[in-house]
């Protein structure tokens, strides 16, 4: 469903993602790991078709990433992106104005089961209930890909579990869900296929119960052979 062939982008001197080929099947949840500042962002920014590769391509379902797959592609970034005037009710009406799949009915249902009231002002929200509610935003659409970076980043472990379940729910043979992250043991609760990416290169795409079967190993305990003593949930 989502591919990159020779995917590359540069900033400057910088490479922030170098020739990454790889491809993402619908039917599954990926988690994309790697240390910060590895390249995940700027991968999932690109295969969103927020900003422009330097060279190489991606493609959904098999034509180049444009205007119309935004329309089916659901991309949650990690900045900030709403006025602080806004209610939580009046973000999910911003949501409903750019995108035709977003259902209000939806978005209310999980709010109430996250625990956030909708006239609540967004400037009054902690970082733990902005998250929340980024989340609850993205998976309202009925999009075909899902793209969530670091959707764990400020909520506390009560409020993971309304995540995760949130995220298993959207998980239906027909879409795609990708999600970035460095907190690897909350990805393994989650995710049956991983991509490690080092230093924006890929370094595999794993199935996870065949590497646990084959090599005997959980993807915590790959995610360490990779990347030495960088941190498993830092």
């Amino acid at each position: 469903m989502l591919e990159s062939r020779e995917l590359t982008k540069k900033f400057g001197a910088k490479t922030a993602v170098d020739q990454v080929t790889m491809k993402l099947e619908a039917g599954h949840i990926y988690a994309m790991l790697g240390p910060n500042g590895s390249g995940k962002t700027t991968w999932m920014k690109m295969a969103a078709g927020l900003i422009i590769p330097t060279s190489g391509e991606v493609l959904f379902e098999d034509k180049p990433v444009s205007l119309e797959s935004r329309a089916h592609v659901a991309y949650m970034s990690t900045e900030p992106y709403f006025y602080a005037w806004m209610t939580i009710r009046d973000a999910g009406k911003y949501y409903a104005d750019f995108f035709e799949d977003f259902s209000m009915e939806k978005y209310s249902e999980m709010l109430k089961s996250m625990e956030l009231e909708e006239e609540l002002k967004i400037r009054t929200l902690s970082s733990g209930m902005v998250a929340k509610m980024k989340i609850a935003l993205t998976l309202s659409r009925d999009a075909k890909v899902y793209m969530l970076d670091e959707p764990f980043n400020g909520i506390d472990l009560l409020a993971r579990d309304e995540i995760r379940k949130a995220i298993l729910t959207a998980a239906v043979p027909e879409k795609l869900l990708l999600l970035s992250s460095h907190l690897v043991e909350e990805m393994e609760a989650i995710a049956d296929r991983a991509v490690f990416i080092r230093n924006g290169r890929l370094v595999e795409v794993r199935d996870l119960e065949e590497m646990r079967e084959t090599d005997g190993v959980s993807m915590a305990d790959r995610y360490r052979e990779i990347f030495g003593h960088a941190e498993v949930n830092g």
